[in-house]
Formats: structure tokens, C-alpha cells, sequence
């Protein structure tokens, strides 16, 4: 990516500078500040808590699952049962715990497989906004003559910013942003206050 960019800009050098017109932009504060980041946070929050809440009811399960091996267990070594029927309760205890060991493979995978998911859905949340805003920036590049747009808060490998420096380029951030923002949808306003409004007092 740093060999392309130093490519980039030495082919840009062949012209002259007042002939080049650059932009930058801050991609991540884009991305933070967009309407749409915001609604698919709160989105993914839900979907995060309904899946808590899913693997919350499994592990209710297997709690009373072990609560009735545990009283299985007590009445299978109950001398004053006769033995049949601590026999019985010891069968009964076997299959529970089967059942158990079944029941906490099938949360393990459930989870893992709920995690997974989750991250996946993030990942194509996340770019599906990113290309949205690479689509405004674009525009915007062209509508208004940039040759060079780019991206102050790209990382290199090293976690230095690969835009280090940058002379006479104008930042677009606030007005992508802007733009981006500029059907969002109108905030709920506040709800009214109930009763009668205070009276003066009398002087």
C-alpha cells in the first residue's frame, strides 16, 4: 500500500503542483459521525443482547437440569427408599446426566456458532457503510476537481499514519460529513410536560 502511494505521488510530481489538486479526509471520523453508523450500532446492540438473552434461557435450562440430578443424586443414596426405587432414582440420574452433557456441547456450539454470526454481520454492516461513504467522497471529488483524495486516519502496519504530512490539500471531512447527513432522519422531540403549568406567585 506505502510502495503504491510513494508510486502515486511520484508520478503526480511529473506535473506541475499548481496543476494537482489535493483533498483529505477522516475516514474513521466520517464513518463515527454518519446517521446510519449510530442506527446499525443500536441495531447490533439488540442484536447482541437477543442473543445473550437466547443463551441466557439454554443455561437456565441446564441450571434446573443440574438441579434435579443433584436431587436425584440425594434420593439414589436415601437409605430410608427402598432399593428399588434408589435403583430407579440412580437410572433416572444416569440419563439425566447424559442429557447434561448433550445439552452443554449443544450451548457450546450454539454459541460459537451465534458468535460467528454476530462478527459477520458486523463485517458487512461496517463495509456496506464504508462504500456508502466512498461513494459521497467520490462525487464530491469530482464535482469539485480533486485529483488526489485521501485518507488521514489510514494505519500502516507500523500503526503510523500513512498521511503524515500534507501541504496545500483541503480537508473534506466535515463537509462529507455534512452530506451524509443531510437526510437523516429529524430526532423525536422531547415529550411534553403533563399537568398545568406552575402559577406565579403572588407578590
Amino acid at each position: 500500500m506505502i510502495r503504491s502511494l510513494i508510486c502515486l505521488l511520484l508520478a503526480a510530481a511529473t506535473t506541475h503542483a499548481a496543476d494537482i489538486k489535493f483533498g483529505v479526509v477522516d475516514m474513521s471520523k466520517a464513518f463515527s459521525e454518519f446517521h446510519k453508523t449510530k442506527d446499525a450500532a443500536d441495531k447490533f446492540k439488540n442484536n447482541i443482547d437477543k442473543a445473550q438473552k437466547e443463551m441466557n434461557d439454554r443455561w437456565s435450562v441446564y441450571k434446573n437440569l443440574m438441579n434435579d440430578m443433584q436431587k436425584l443424586k440425594k434420593e439414589a443414596s436415601d437409605p430410608i427408599m427402598t432399593p428399588d426405587a434408589r435403583a430407579k432414582r440412580a437410572a433416572e440420574f444416569e440419563d439425566k446426566a447424559k442429557e447434561l452433557r448433550s445439552l452443554e456441547q449443544e450451548i457450546g456450539e450454539a454459541q460459537n456458532r451465534r458468535t460467528n454470526q454476530l462478527k459477520q454481520e458486523d463485517m458487512q454492516i461496517r463495509k456496506g457503510i464504508y462504500d456508502e461513504i466512498l461513494v459521497v467522497v467520490r462525487d464530491k471529488a469530482k464535482a469539485e476537481g480533486y485529483d488526489f483524495i485521501f485518507d488521514k486516519s489510514g494505519m500502516s502496519l507500523s500503526t503510523v499514519p500513512v498521511l503524515i504530512f500534507y501541504k496545500d490539500a483541503v480537508d473534506i471531512t466535515d463537509q462529507i460529513i455534512v452530506e451524509l447527513n443531510k437526510n437523516a432522519p429529524a430526532a423525536a422531540p422531547a415529550a411534553a410536560a403533563t399537568g398545568d403549568a406552575p402559577k406565579e406567585e403572588k407578590k
